[in-house]
């Protein structure tokens, strides 16, 4: 079993030069109107540099970057599959970089899956913090309309047909029409929320909570009972990974779970703590990443940057 704990996260300079041994083969980031997304793509040093454009961002071709991937795919598996063959190919022996901060979930979750097909054992996330939310606990990350709640490709569970125990994992974000969304697609299921705590600056968290109690109606309105909530450092997925064990350990020990669900709707570490804990313990189980799909998402919803966190991640051999 996985230690969590000595996998490597340090802190970047968000406004000076990084060093010299900062560099890799392959950079990857998504594209969005972010100044923190553009600050850290020009940092970055690497022998190939790429930019993604996601199309439920609604960019048109004239505000691409020079030489962006930007196929109207918006399916996550068929486009990462996509881009991976016509624009990066063999990854043997070559260093990659991920940078996380744009990333839409179900594709960055995906993305993860491919990286452990294509035998990579271990790649470094970057994700940049910003200064705030651009409006606050009114902050929209998507158009939240969802079109359906539906299994992230490459990580479907073999389900069991007892659902008498079935349990819902949320790591709940601002979306809280997002946690309503999939609370109500798992009606029957007993519902879990991870918040990020620390968050990632110190009004966020307050922000956090008033948006996920939005969405009690259809989580359940013991938000706050120590059985049903849970907290995870917002900027680390390594810690997030770790308290999924807990908080699956705890539920197996009262009553084995039947089915479990995960939903990641928070900050993109912990996004990437979800499907690190799934990739290593919970493949081949009844367990699936599911997430509610939207038709559009905002390119920017953030001012400034604070800081730059890099994790160097170590993916299980698929």
């Amino acid at each position: 079993m996985i230690d969590y704990s000595v996998l490597y996260k340090n802190e970047l300079s968000a406004r000076d030069n990084w060093p010299a041994d900062v560099r890799w083969d392959i950079f990857v980031s998504a594209y969005t109107a972010a100044e923190r997304v553009r600050t850290v793509y020009e940092k970055a040093t690497a022998s190939e540099k790429h930019w993604l454009v996601f199309p439920e961002y609604g960019f048109s071709a004239d505000e691409y970057p020079n030489g962006a991937f930007a196929p109207p795919i918006r399916n996550e598996a068929e486009y990462v599959k996509t881009f991976w063959e016509r624009c990066i190919g063999d990854v043997s022996g070559r260093s990659i970089c991920i940078d996380i901060t744009g990333f839409i979930r179900p594709y960055l979750i995906f993305l993860l899956r491919w990286l452990a097909e294509q035998k990579v054992e271990r790649f470094d996330a970057l994700y940049s913090e910003p200064d705030i939310y651009s409006k606050r606990e009114q902050t929209r990350f998507s158009d939240e309309l969802v079109v359906e709640v539906r299994q992230i490709a490459g990580f479907e569970g073999i389900h069991s047909t007892d659902t008498s125990n079935d349990y819902l994992i949320i790591g709940a974000g601002y979306d809280h029409q997002l946690i309503a969304q999939v609370a109500e697609n798992k009606e029957f299921s007993r519902k879990v929320q991870i918040f990020g705590l620390p968050s990632l600056r110190a009004d966020m968290y307050q922000e956090n909570v008033l948006r996920a109690f939005r969405a009690e109606e259809a989580v359940g309105r013991n938000t706050t009972d120590e059985s049903s909530s849970f907290f995870a450092p917002a900027n680390d997925p390594f810690v997030t990974a770790s308290i999924l064990r807990e908080v699956v350990g705890r539920i197996n020990a009262r009553k084995p779970i039947t089915n479990l669900y995960l939903s990641p709707l928070a900050t993109k570490p912990q996004v990437l703590g979800f499907a690190v804990y799934f990739l290593t313990e919970q493949r081949n189980c009844p367990t699936s990443l599911i997430f509610p799909m939207c038709e559009a998402y905002n390119p920017e919803t953030t001012t400034g940057v604070s800081r730059v966190l890099k994790y160097t991640v170590e993916l299980p051999m698929l």
